[in-house]
């Protein structure tokens, strides 16, 4: 009797990006069995959305204050200590899975696992090498950069969702998002937005508590006709006044397509979904966050933008919507696709 290939697919749950575009490159991969492990919202998301799902991480939280990430020292030390959790976690369930494959979005334990016990392996990641110290405790992450540029060599394939040259083991595709089954106007209707929309969405921790309150003061000192629609995520309960609350969704990126503006941390996968949709955006980066004000800067923001918010909005809604075709999903899911069939 033939045994089935088992795939797990390990999805870094900091924040919701991971998870989306692992979404979007796994509903490009039909009759290919796929078991996620993650945590926190994201394994919510992908609960509610009848994946297969171990859920079993519980990554550190960012320590932000006034919109500043703040103790990175502290952040780092932790992380590295959940990565040891996380080793032990991967390898005993890709030794129960007798996985096949494991492919990896910026869980690098899993790979280290994968890559000791000669599994192939992807890696699908952003950053080449993080950049969150300075001083005394950046010989620390100088170090943990060393090993992760060693997985990194040592990974199958790599799958980076920008533009770009391939380069030895290297692939990039361009963004990775969900695609919508239904047109703007129709998805419009669905959601009942009648007026101009404006989306405010933080992710899945609360570090965007701040973006929140400096968002709806703005919006409401504008004075016009406006609907603001909040998705607040996994890990903020309280209730916003003059906003339509939804909390957290697994569509978020049917929202973003709806609306007339997305008011957004500096996340890329939000990023990405926006300009694939034509939707105008404001992408504000948590201060000292390299990875946020990388992208931000890409998309002309800086953390100070925060206070000139009145501003940004007149003119974003004012800016044409100009869609941005991208085949980094399906360029994505093929380079799997082609290893699986390498590997059977």
């Amino acid at each position: 009797m033939k045994t089935m290939n088992v795939y797990d697919f390990f999805s870094s749950p900091i924040g919701l990006g991971h998870v989306t575009r692992d979404i979007a490159i796994v509903n490009n991969l039909e009759g290919i069995s796929i078991n996620f492990v993650t945590g926190n919202g994201a394994a919510q998301i992908l609960k509610k959305l009848d994946y297969k799902i171990e859920n079993v991480y519980n990554p550190p939280s960012f320590i932000v204050e006034n919109g500043k990430l703040n103790n990175q020292t502290k952040w780092l030390w932790n992380y590295f200590q959940y990565y040891k959790t996380c080793k032990k976690i991967s390898e005993k369930i890709i030794k129960t899975n007798n996985s096949n494959l494991i492919i990896s979005d910026e869980d690098f334990a899993s790979l280290t696992v994968a890559q000791n016990l000669k599994i192939p392996n992807i890696l699908i990641t952003d950053v080449l090498e993080t950049k969150f110290t300075k001083g005394i405790a950046s010989f620390i992450e100088k170090k943990m950069n060393r090993s992760m540029m060693k997985i990194i060599k040592n990974s199958n394939l790599v799958i980076i969702p920008e533009e770009g040259d391939d380069q030895d083991n290297i692939r990039r595709t361009g963004p990775i998002v969900r695609e919508t089954n239904l047109s703007r106007e129709e998805l419009r209707r669905k959601f009942s937005f009648n007026k101009t929309t404006i989306v405010i969405s933080i992710g899945g921790t609360s570090a965007g508590l701040f973006l929140i309150d400096k968002a709806i003061e703005a919006i409401l000192k504008i004075n016009q006709d406006i609907e603001i629609v909040l998705v607040s995520g996994p890990s903020i309960t309280k209730k916003f006044d003059n906003v339509k609350n939804l909390g957290f969704i697994d569509n978020l990126h049917e929202l973003i397509s709806a609306s007339d503006l997305i008011i957004s941390l500096a996340g890329k996968s939000t990023i990405d979904e926006a300009k694939a949709y034509g939707t105008p955006g404001i992408f504000i980066p948590i201060k000292d966050h390299f990875e946020q004000e990388d992208n931000a800067k890409m998309e002309g923001f800086v953390f100070e933008d925060i206070n000139r918010l009145n501003e940004l909005i007149l003119e974003k809604l004012e800016e044409k919507r100009n869609e941005v075709n991208t085949d980094g999903t399906k360029l994505a899911s093929e380079i799997i696709r082609k290893l699986i069939r390498e590997i059977k």
